[in-house]
């Protein structure tokens, strides 16, 4: 039986390699005509990128630490605290009635127990303050040491398509394992079980987490590509303000217009043993979606294209009566 537990572990492991190789060369080939189009508009833009890069240059003096400080840890911050601040204002309130008849959970955090906000707040700024900034130093060193961190020219769109594919994927294979074997439990019971108090997750939940979770699935996973790309810190800034940003919307409890489904992370905290990763690809080839898949909630797992709240248009099935 283990025999054949391993084979299947192995088995999964070549499909998503091979999966994973098989989508980045698509993604570069598609890359190359579509990023071309959006490299010539980049480009006739008057060079605007280039030039407030240059001006947010020569305003820190050429200082690489704080330039490394805004870029990697300031932005990103302020790109989170904003797109959650709107979001705990509906939280608390019920309103703005815009955002909150998009709720997933229906009748969860309506309102939302403030002082249990309290202090999700307090642990998410107690694990950037104290977590995430000081992991930032040994990354600036390393930043340092492949030398284009810093370099007065920015990389071009098409380059940071091939960052951003390279992260993305990296992310999706660091949390997936890390997130799954914090299932496993003994690591569930010490550690995991702190994020999963909250099984209708708010925005500003993405971040709740032990220390050290906060280390392994949501910080390791997101530096990596950066680091093995020696990438440029207008790249880096993008990347974790987009990081930030997406993990908030996964957590979010509300499935907004436009914005990416949040669905599959809402699932995971509502059923805790489903849909480990961020896109989904590595549960489908280890078969951890399966129950997912036979919900309502799946068939609501897309983009909203309209202005009715897919639990209407979508509705769950009725309950049978006991």
């Amino acid at each position: 039986v283990a025999c054949s537990q391993e084979e299947k572990i192995w088995d999964a492991v070549k499909i998503t390699a091979y999966v994973l190789m098989v989508g980045l060369l698509t993604f570069t080939a598609l890359m190359n005509t579509v990023s071309g189009y959006v490299q010539e508009i980049w480009e006739t833009s008057g060079h605007f990128w280039q030039a407030t890069w240059l001006k947010l240059y020569n305003f820190f003096e050429g200082r690489e630490w704080a330039i490394f400080f805004f870029g990697a840890a300031l932005v990103p911050s302020l790109v989170f605290w904003s797109f959650n601040g709107i979001l705990m204002v509906a939280d608390v309130t019920g309103k703005p009635d815009f955002i909150t008849r998009y709720r997933i959970q229906l009748g969860k955090n309506d309102p939302v127990d403030t002082q249990k906000l309290q202090q999700a707040i307090y642990t998410a700024l107690c694990n950037q303050f104290f977590v995430s900034f000081p992991m930032l130093i040994p990354m600036f060193y390393i930043m340092k040491w492949w030398g284009n961190t810093f370099s007065m020219e920015l990389p071009t769109f098409r380059w940071f398509l091939v960052e951003l594919s390279i992260f993305t994927i990296l992310e999706e294979m660091l949390f997936y394992y890390s997130h799954r074997l914090a299932h496993v439990p003994l690591l569930y019971k010490h550690i995991h079980k702190k994020h999963h108090e909250w099984t209708a997750p708010i925005g500003v939940v993405s971040i709740y987490a032990h220390p050290v979770e906060h280390i392994l699935s949501n910080t390791l996973p997101v530096m990596t590509g950066p680091m093995v790309m020696g990438s440029h810190i207008a790249s880096i800034a993008v990347w974790f303000s987009l990081a930030l940003l997406t993990t908030s919307i996964s957590h979010c409890g509300y499935h907004l217009p436009l914005l990416p489904s949040p669905e599959f992370h809402d699932f995971h905290h509502l059923k805790f043993n489903q849909c480990y990763g961020v896109l989904g690809l590595l549960d489908y080839l280890h078969g951890t979606d399966t129950l997912f898949r036979q919900t309502k909630a799946y068939k609501r797992h897309r983009v909203l294209l309209s202005l009715t709240p897919l639990s209407e248009s979508i509705p769950d099935s009725p309950k049978r009566a006991e």
